[in-house]
């Protein structure tokens, strides 16, 4: 068995050399001659997992391979008795990791799920593509074992309060802009190696899924009464770059890693059929207050333009003094590809540029090298349609149902949204009572420590 990656793989035993993961990875990272198999350059690879999503080189029963299936699924990280088809592409996980965690009755376990998981795990179970399953979700989570719930999206919140408050610092005391967010660890991996010169122009912001790690093993381990050394924080992604964004040496702010393992949603489906949990059946529940508390902004994080449209709604009230005119910001949504948009802020006319997919940004970065660019905030996802789309979410088998899944998994998530009461992350009640009890003021002493980092070239 050959490996490319820690982390990202392509079996060669199982590769048939289709090329098709030559064809949507975003870097050129892949290489190989037609109908032999492929290999990753590590040096390119920026973990996005999208090769793993298109992959359709599998396994069969009859088929005669040197490595036995056992083998091959013990090298993969995958769970023993998880009967599902090996392809060729493939993430190196660490389900059996979190499951012999879970046995551990020394460690106060908690877990956060990613917006993005919630519209797709109930696909591994049957359900139709896109079903909303956030409650089961949770229930199954702690029917699995975890002492606390938590989710995501609460970090979602955070990240835009901080974002949002550092862009106008920018717009107002003249900072580098345009400012590209930096929620996505492969687009922030591909800027290190690929445009280290445009760095400054980053968000000094970690992730929804680091800063919540890091709230987490400060703030949670206050209210909940736990020695920080005693949290074992698992965080379930719809990405495969998350576990690398983990183990960087910047994500240890609350003085411990502050996420110590990661797995995907496919992951977190194998979990639940491992330990018999009927998926489709069980009662819904609700996650863990206070830090499982979240607005329908930090929800629409897992579609592209979800993070702009999230923005937009704190920044526009946070730069005016007003309530934004119009919540649903529908002009920032769209598909894969570079689109632009513009907001009216009163005194001032906001530019704005959202980018799905890799593929689309070079023209862009090359635009800001030469100072052609007039846009002042730029978000930007590795994956084809932002989060729901990423490679650690369920495989879409046939090309025919991608579209639909896609579509689907984005309505489930704005309509979500939609239906919550609060809608906008600055009025989150929980955010408000973080910044009261623990943290301060966005960009302050302690936000800066926690949930700011300084990102380096590679």
């Amino acid at each position: 068995m050959e490996s490319s990656t820690s982390m990202i793989n392509i079996d060669g035993e199982l590769c048939t050399g289709c090329r098709r993961c030559a064809e949507v990875c975003p870097v050129d990272a892949i290489k190989g001659e037609q109908s032999k198999p492929q290999k990753i350059d590590t040096e390119k690879c920026v973990m996005c997992g999208q090769c793993i999503q298109i992959c359709n080189g599998y396994r069969s029963v009859y088929d005669n391979i040197p490595t036995s299936m056992s083998k091959e699924a013990f090298e993969r990280g995958m769970l023993d008795d998880i009967d599902e088809p090996l392809f060729a592409a493939y993430n190196k996980g660490q389900v059996k990791k979190v499951k012999e965690i879970l046995k551990n009755k020394d460690i106060f376990k908690i877990v956060q799920c990613a917006p993005a998981v919630r519209v797709a795990i109930g696909e591994d179970f049957g359900l139709p593509l896109g079903t909303l399953s956030f409650g089961k979700m949770a229930a199954a989570l702690r029917r699995l074992g975890f002492d606390k719930v938590y989710d995501t999206n609460l970090g979602a919140d955070l990240t835009i309060m901080e974002e949002g408050s550092e862009l106008i610092n920018r717009l107002m005391q003249g900072g580098v802009l345009p400012m590209f967010t930096s929620c996505c660890p492969a687009w922030v991996k591909y800027l290190e190696q690929t445009y280290p010169e445009l760095l400054p122009n980053l968000s000094s912001c970690k992730s929804p899924n680091q800063m919540a790690g890091a709230i987490f093993k400060t703030y949670g381990a206050d209210i909940n009464k736990i020695n920080p050394d005693k949290i074992y924080n698992v965080s379930v992604m719809p990405c495969t770059c998350k576990e690398f964004e983990s183990e960087r040496e910047e994500m240890h702010d609350s003085g411990y890693r502050d996420v110590d393992a990661v797995i995907t949603t496919r992951e977190l489906a194998q979990l639940i059929k491992d330990a018999g949990i009927d998926f489709t059946t069980i009662c819904e529940e609700e996650f863990d207050t206070p830090l499982g508390m979240y607005s329908g902004a930090g929800t629409i994080f897992g579609s592209t333009g979800g993070v702009m449209e999230a923005a937009l709604r704190t920044g526009y009230e946070l730069y005016t003094k007003k309530p934004i005119p119009k919540i649903d910001l529908t002009m920032v949504r769209g598909k894969e590809g570079f689109r632009t948009a513009e907001v009216d802020l009163e005194d001032f006319k906001l530019k704005v540029g959202v980018v799905s997919g890799l593929k689309h940004v070079k023209e862009l970065m090359e635009s800001i090298k030469e100072g052609k660019c007039d846009i002042h905030f730029i978000e930007v996802m590795a994956c084809p349609e932002g989060c729901i789309s990423g490679g650690g979410q369920p495989k879409v088998i046939f090309d025919s149902d991608r579209e639909e899944a896609y579509s689907n998994r984005k309505k489930g998530l704005y309509n979500h949204d939609a239906n919550l009461t609060c809608r906008k992350s600055h009025e989150n009640p929980e955010i408000k009572k973080l910044y009261n009890d623990f943290l301060g003021e966005p960009l302050g002493a302690k936000s800066n420590k926690l949930l700011h980092t300084k990102y380096k070239s590679s």
